[in-house]
């Protein structure tokens, strides 16, 4: 490990990641960027001159190498930034929420689709007459009479650009940011009558990629393909996860057995092995070995192209391409440095990457079986030989569970705990499938398909969805709720880093260490403890058609709602829950007219439209059920220091009362807007 840290691209790599991070956060002209980029390239230069001369490396030659590939991350994002280029479509015009513009787009991928539109990820290429670049989501009413658009469709449409809505209750899932990191900052709703489709120009990569998965999906149908196995031979195979339902994919989360869905490092792996043996016959010719090699890197981006490119299929590409050309030359080097080197050249190929959790939780698992894979498997050296490949698997699957635990409860909040037997049930037949489903969907599209074969796959397919429905039925196993920060979760990773690093050599420093990690975990955890314990706040949640209250003491916390909010979702609440880190939801009750919170008396006026307390000295107004009142004389009997309406009051209402409270000077706030108003300690 020590000698991997000293790896050069490994330092690079990292003073990479620090410049992207910096980028992502703060920004610098562009041109001030090529300045300071041209700036250190001088310097370096005449570093590495002066180095030459005097027959030795001065410390300010690799401190100038270091901030080069510091402000070469810093520009790779800045440059990669839409939003920096004058050609976006949002610089053509300030948006408005009535405003109509024109735009020409084009469609670049067909992204999963909701209750009640079709969605897609399009390209906007003029604007009002003017050429343009960018992205945007695009959301079109489902009709079951017209098709779905195909990627490369040119569309012209004249309508409203709407910016992605901040998510509008606490710690819920926050889409904008999401979209945000696939450089999608704005979206456009309507029906097919509003879209005109254009004549195609021009054919991309992803249009004839998409074609070819059209025309397989066409020939599966034939042969009898339809509904979870049909999503699942097209997710495992062809890198498509939009037809999943949403109770299949649910059933892989929870069985722990999601990323054999996805196209990764692993279903690369196999296919690698798969076209090794294949072309080894070509190693006894002159040339052959080379000539084996190209076809096998060809066919790996062939099938990457087919599989959309997506970033997890182009980076588990990349490190196989990597791996694949260490085979040709006869240098088993180092997977660390393997891994390494792909991700320096895929951050700087898209320095987005690094954002995606798809990305963290790959290379983290990689890692993770490399280093800490070996450690559990020497625990136990079986006789047998099929127990000592049973061990293997175990061990492999623990050995990533381990490495991606934290980050996933960060992100996930929920772990798996079967997932050691769907993982050794699946992944011993996965090569399997892999190479039966490859031949199936190639023979099928020939025409050549047996009935036998098609049949016994999709039976195995099926047998393997019900498997994994049974593993995530047991709820029992399926811990969820789990409260995981940021500051904890860099905790568990240095108590892991450095306690393993005291197994593979047991010497009083990296003993010091792995206590001082202990210790930074207790306080942590303390930390967050007294802090949880001293918060009080009460919220008024956002939602549409219901109106949920929660005051919070500590680390409890009790929900007031009404009535009809049995009838709409509460993942806010479990959503609060976990991200505020509380230990107990009390018993619900019914909204009251009256709160008293620290100083404050709020009053709650409904539809019956009852305000006139006298007992008492109301400070806060919330509104809700739309009633019925002059606001005004409101305002002035009571003059509360703040006006806030929840989401189950009339457009039309909220936009007087808005109107209203400008006028009287009264603060107004709309959780519509806003998001749900939180009233702190």
């Amino acid at each position: 490990m020590i000698k991997f840290l000293k790896f050069i691209p490994a330092q690079l790599t990292f003073f990479l990641i620090i410049g992207i991070l910096f980028g992502n956060y703060f920004s610098i002209p562009p041109i001030q960027l090529v300045v300071f980029l041209g700036v250190f390239i001088l310097l370096l230069t005449s570093a590495f001159f002066y180095a030459n001369k005097q027959f030795q490396t001065p410390f300010i030659f690799p401190a100038l190498v270091f901030l080069l590939s510091f402000f070469i991350g810093f520009g790779s994002i800045t440059f990669k930034n839409q939003l920096n280029n004058k050609k976006h479509y949002s610089k053509e015009l300030q948006f408005s929420t009535n405003e109509l513009v024109s735009a020409l787009i084009t469609i670049e991928s067909v992204l999963k689709s909701t209750n009640y539109y079709n969605k897609y990820e399009a390209e906007v290429f003029q604007l009002n007459g003017k050429k343009s670049i960018g992205k945007i989501l695009v959301n079109i009413k489902k009709d079951s009479a017209i098709s779905q658009f195909q990627v490369d469709d040119h569309l012209a449409v004249k309508m409203i650009f709407n910016e992605i809505a901040e998510p509008l209750n606490p710690y819920v899932f926050d889409y904008k940011k999401y979209l945000r990191q696939q450089q999608i900052h704005h979206q456009i709703y309507g029906d097919n009558s509003q879209f005109l489709s254009l004549k195609k120009t021009n054919q991309t990569v992803k249009g004839i990629a998409a074609n070819i998965r059209e025309k397989i999906n066409v020939a599966l149908i034939q042969y009898g393909f339809k509904n979870d196995e049909l999503a699942v031979v097209n997710a495992l195979l062809l890198g498509q996860r939009q037809h999943l339902t949403s109770e299949l994919q649910q059933s892989y989360i929870g069985a722990g057995a999601i990323h054999i869905l996805a196209i990764s490092g692993l279903h690369i792996g196999i296919i690698l092995l798969i076209l090794t043996a294949i072309f080894k016959p070509l190693h006894y010719f002159k040339y052959g070995k080379m000539t084996a090699t190209a076809l096998i890197i060809v066919i790996l981006w062939m099938y990457a192209i087919i599989a959309g490119l997506s970033p997890s299929v182009v980076r588990a590409v990349a490190m196989f391409t990597a791996i694949a050309i260490g085979m040709y030359v006869n240098r088993p080097s180092s997977t660390f440095k393997t891994l390494v080197i792909s991700m320096f050249f895929l951050l700087l190929f898209n320095p987005y990457y690094l954002f995606e959790v798809g990305f963290q939780l790959s290379y983290l698992a990689v890692f993770s079986i490399v280093w800490i894979q070996p450690k559990i498997y020497n625990l136990w050296k079986p006789k047998f030989w099929v127990l000592d490949k049973l061990w293997q698997l175990l061990t492999v699957s623990a050995a990533a569970q381990i490495g991606v635990l934290p980050l996933s409860l960060y992100y996930f909040h929920q772990f798996p705990g079967l997932f050691f037997l769907s993982n050794l049930v699946i992944i011993p037949v996965l090569g399997i499938i892999l190479t039966a489903g490859i031949v199936i969907m190639a023979l099928a599209v020939l025409q050549m398909a047996p009935h036998f074969m098609v049949d016994a796959y999709i039976f195995v397919i099926r047998q393997m969805n019900n498997f994994i429905a049974w593993i995530a039925d047991q709820e029992i196993f399926i811990i969820q709720q789990i409260s995981m920060s940021f500051l904890l979760m860099v905790a568990f990773y240095a108590l892991l880093f450095f306690g393993l690093k005291w197994t593979e050599k047991k010497v009083f420093y990296r003993f010091v260490f792995a206590l001082i990690s202990v210790v930074l975990l207790q306080t942590v955890f303390i930390f967050e403890k007294y802090r949880t314990q001293s918060a009080n706040e009460f919220i008024v949640f956002n939602q549409s058609k219901a109106s949920t209250i929660g005051k919070r003491n500590g680390n409890k916390i009790q929900f007031s709602s009404s009535a009809d909010s049995l009838k709409t979702s509460s993942n806010f609440k479990m959503a609060y829950l976990v991200g505020a880190e509380l230990d107990e939801m009390l018993p619900s009750e019914k909204i009251k007219n009256l709160y008293t919170f620290n100083n404050e008396i709020i009053l709650i006026v409904d539809s019956l439209g009852l305000y006139k307390f006298t007992s008492v000295k109301l400070t806060m107004i919330i509104l809700r059920q739309s009633p019925k009142i002059n606001l005004e004389r409101l305002l002035k009997e009571l003059n509360p220091k703040i006006i806030i309406a929840d989401g189950t009051n009339y457009k039309s209402y909220l936009k007087d009362w808005e109107e209203t409270c400008l006028k009287n000077k009264t603060p107004f706030h709309n959780t519509l807007q806003k998001g749900a108003f939180v009233l702190n300690k």
